[in-house]
C-alpha cells in the first residue's frame, strides 16, 4: 500500500517501445516507475529491418514527453502517399491501384525512436540486464513482488511495486500467468525483413533505378501487390530503403520466445530467386544488395476481453497482439501508455481499479476491431480472404471499387476516436 506522502511505484516489465512509453507517461501521472529489461544496454546503431510508421495522434503523444518536441521531426521522414499499386510479373512492370494523399504519417527507425524516448527519461529508470522471473500479487493485493535476475551477477533480487504494467511483448509471460490457454494465431505467411543503408553508394546504379521507378520514395509508403504476395518499401532518415516481403508458407517451428529467425545464406539464395520472379528489376536490386536480411512469422491472437487483473495490467503487444498492415502495433503501444498514465492521473493510486477499469473500458473495442482489420487486409492482399459471395483479391483484375478496401484510412478510428478516447486525446 502507498504511504502518505510516497509517490506510488510502477514495475514495467519490458524496456522496448510500450515499455519506455508507458515509464513516461507514468512518470508524468506522479509515479514511481522502475522498468526491468533484460538486454543488458541501450541499443546502439540500428538494428536490421525495422522501420516503423508514426500516426498523427502518437507524434503529438510523444512530442509532449520530449523537452524538445522537434526532435521527433528531426529523426524521422514524411509519409504524405499511401500507395497501392500492381505488380506484373511476367512484364516486371507496376502500375497504381489506390493513392492517398492525406497521409500525415512519419517514418522512423526502431532505434532511432527508442533512443530518442530513452534519452528523455530520468536516469535509473530502466534497469539493464534484468531477467524477469515470476511476480506474485500480496494477499490484501495492495502490492505486487517481482523478483528479477541481474544477468551479470547471477542475484536474483526482489522488487515490490503497487502496479506491474506488463509490456514483454506478444509473448508475454505475464499475460499467460493470467491466460494459461492462450495460442498466438499464425496468419498464413511469413515475411522477410531488410534495410538497405544507401549511405555510402547514393549515385549507385540500383539507387537511381529505384528513386526512378518509386518517385515519391522519401514521402511514400508504397504497397506492392502481386498474385498471392505483397511487399511494403519506404525510405528511413540518413539513407535507409526499408522493405518487407510477405509470402504464404506453413506455420515453421517456432524456437523459444521469437518470432524472428535467422536465415542462412542457402534460404536467402533462393528468396532472390524468388523476388527476380514476382517484383520488378529495381526492387530485386534492393533485396539482393541488403545486408542481413532476416524472417520474421506473422501472428496476431484474437481480441482478448480482459487486459488486467487485480494490479497488474497489460500493455502494447501483450494486450493486442496484431499483423503490422494497418501500422498500429506502435501506435497502440504508445497511446495505451498515454491512456493508462491519464486514467492513473485521474484516479490516483487508491483508486487503481477504477483506473484499469477506464483503460481496458477505453482500449479494448478500438484494439479489437484494429486487430481484426489488420488481419482481414493482411488476408486480403495474400488472397487468403475466401468469402462465399466473392473470389480471392486478385489485384490484377480487381475493380476500382475492390481497391479501395486497401486504403489504410478505413481502419477503424483511424481519425475519429471514440468520445472517451477523444476527450483524453484533446488533453494530450
Amino acid at each position: 500500500m502507498v504511504g502518505e506522502g510516497e509517490k506510488p511505484k510502477a514495475v514495467i516489465v519490458g524496456g522496448s517501445i510500450a515499455g519506455i512509453s508507458c515509464a513516461h507517461s507514468l512518470t508524468l501521472a506522479g509515479w514511481d516507475v522502475l522498468v526491468i529489461e533484460k538486454t543488458t544496454s541501450p541499443p546502439t546503431g540500428s538494428p536490421t529491418g525495422a522501420g516503423l510508421g508514426l500516426d498523427p495522434l502518437s507524434q503529438r503523444i510523444i512530442e509532449s514527453w520530449l523537452s524538445q518536441p522537434q526532435l521527433l521531426h528531426n529523426t524521422t521522414l514524411p509519409l504524405t502517399i499511401d500507395q497501392n499499386q500492381v505488380t506484373y510479373s511476367e512484364k516486371k512492370v507496376s502500375s497504381t491501384l489506390t493513392r492517398d494523399e492525406s497521409f500525415n504519417f512519419r517514418a522512423a527507425h526502431w532505434a532511432d525512436l527508442h533512443g530518442l524516448l530513452y534519452n528523455a527519461l530520468p536516469p535509473n529508470v530502466i534497469l539493464w540486464g534484468h531477467h524477469f522471473l515470476s511476480f506474485h500479487s500480496v494477499d490484501d493485493k495492495g502490492s505486487v513482488i517481482i523478483k528479477a535476475r541481474v544477468l551479470k551477477t547471477g542475484e536474483v533480487i526482489e522488487i515490490v511495486g503497487d502496479l506491474l504494467v506488463a509490456a514483454d511483448g506478444c509473448l508475454s509471460s505475464i499475460r499467460q500467468k493470467y491466460l494459461p490457454d492462450f495460442k498466438l494465431r499464425y496468419s498464413g505467411y511469413c515475411a522477410w525483413r531488410g534495410v538497405l543503408d544507401f549511405s555510402e553508394n547514393e549515385n549507385s546504379e540500383t539507387i537511381i533505378g529505384i528513386k526512378k521507378a518509386y518517385p515519391d520514395i522519401g514521402k511514400c509508403l508504397y504497397f506492392d501487390l502481386g498474385s498471392g504476395t505483397h511487399s511494403v518499401f519506404y525510405e528511413l532518415l540518413n539513407k535507409k530503403l526499408n522493405w518487407i516481403w510477405y509470402v504464404n508458407q506453413p506455420e515453421p517451428e517456432v524456437k523459444g520466445t521469437s518470432v524472428t529467425m535467422k536465415v542462412s545464406s542457402d534460404m536467402i539464395q533462393k528468396m532472390h530467386q524468388e523476388a527476380e520472379k514476382v517484383w520488378i528489376p529495381e526492387l530485386v536490386k534492393v533485396i539482393k544488395e541488403t545486408k542481413e536480411p532476416f524472417l520474421n512469422f506473422i501472428y496476431d491472437s484474437d481480441p482478448l476481453g480482459k487486459i488486467f487483473w487485480d494490479n497488474v495490467v497489460l500493455v502494447g503487444d501483450a494486450a493486442h497482439p496484431t499483423t503490422p498492415h494497418c501500422i498500429r502495433s506502435t501506435n497502440m503501444s504508445i497511446l495505451d501508455a498515454a491512456i493508462l498514465g491519464k486514467c492513473l492521473e485521474k484516479f490516483g493510486a487508491e483508486k487503481l481499479e477504477s483506473a484499469l477499469e477506464e483503460y481496458e473500458f477505453i482500449r479494448v473495442p478500438v484494439t479489437s476491431k484494429q486487430v481484426l482489420h489488420a488481419r482481414h487486409l493482411g488476408r486480403l492482399k495474400q488472397g487468403l480472404v475466401v468469402l462465399p459471395d466473392r473470389e480471392p483479391f486478385n489485384p490484377k483484375s480487381a475493380r476500382p471499387e475492390d481497391c479501395q478496401e486497401l486504403l489504410l484510412r478505413n481502419t477503424p478510428f483511424f481519425n475519429d476516436l471514440p468520445l472517451p478516447l477523444a476527450s483524453f486525446s484533446s488533453s494530450i
